[in-house]
């Protein structure tokens, strides 16, 4: 079994749900505290063991280029006040892993998306991180997946329970529980944003996937799906047909940054662990007149 050592962050959508904003500034580099969003995907990467990210990106995505590279500029400027902290913090972001950049000229579906990456990742297995999930956890998700996947062989998928009033937003698995754990299943089919009545369980995708490279030659068949595009759950789910697929309940919080209230809350969340901003942000929640 290889070993999983490359990922793949699609971001090249336009992020229309954080619009106007989303119109200057990539909804990728809008700010969790500290850091843009992108960073903490790239870091769960890399603190999962994995050495090389490829981030699909579309147009005006520049920023996030100059974000994973060196500045001369920056390093002088803080040098000469003496802000040594900051540059070496900005160095560590840009030494997270090796971080390639690759435009999706089309908005044709987080499917073609993948389909763009066939050739950075060759014949290894790789790991997805949506590019609107972040996810606060102890263990990183996608170590949590690899682990899955080193155990049974097979792609795995970080899934979990959805009202089923809100599984029309999301994929539905169906799913198999496996003797002996809680929190593991085998998955042979799966729908895309199923109408009510079609659900397989409440047992849902939430932005982080680990796959084999057989993906992409399904992906090359696979026709248009919901909202025109390419789904790339359509092809996992011929590809959960044919070879199975393992669902893991994993654990952590996971946030969708691209819309107004998930970026609320893991900014509400990072505020309360922030050394300079935990106690002072907690004080005036306690006091807030909500």
């Amino acid at each position: 079994m290889k070993k999983v050592t490359k990922a793949i962050i699609p971001a090249a959508g336009l992020g229309t749900r954080m619009l106007p904003i989303s119109r200057a500034v990539p909804k990728e580099m809008l700010p969790i505290m500290d850091y843009p969003a992108i960073y903490y995907l790239v870091k769960e990467a890399a603190d999962s063991g994995i050495t090389d990210v490829l981030i699909i990106t579309g147009r005006d995505k520049t920023p996030m280029e100059e974000f994973f590279d060196y500045s001369p500029e920056y390093d002088a400027a803080l040098a000469k006040k003496g802000r040594d902290a900051d540059r070496d913090a900005l160095h560590a972001a840009c030494d997270l892993a090796n971080v390639y950049f690759l435009r999706q000229k089309e908005p044709r579906g987080l499917g073609h998306a993948v389909l763009r990456a066939k050739n950075f990742i060759g014949d290894e297995p790789f790991a997805v991180l949506y590019g609107d999930d972040i996810i606060f956890s102890e263990k990183p998700v996608t170590r949590q997946l690899m682990d899955t996947y080193e155990t049974y062989g097979r792609a795995a998928v970080g899934v979990k329970e959805v009202p089923r009033e809100q599984l029309s937003k999301y994929c539905s698995m169906k799913a198999a529980p496996i003797e002996g754990s809680d929190t593991e299943f085998f998955v042979d089919d799966m729908i895309e944003k199923p109408k009510p009545g079609e659900e397989f369980s409440n047992l849902a995708i939430l932005g982080r996937v680990l796959l084999t490279p057989e993906i992409f030659t399904i992906l090359e068949h696979t026709a248009p799906g919901a909202g025109g595009e390419v789904q790339l759950t359509d092809a996992m789910a011929v590809y959960a047909r044919t070879r199975g697929v393992t669902a893991k309940i994993f654990e952590g919080d996971r946030y969708d940054i691209g819309s107004k209230l998930g970026f609320a809350e893991a900014n509400f969340v990072k505020a309360l662990e922030h050394p300079e901003t935990a106690a002072a942000f907690a004080e005036f929640v306690k006091n807030y007149r909500f």
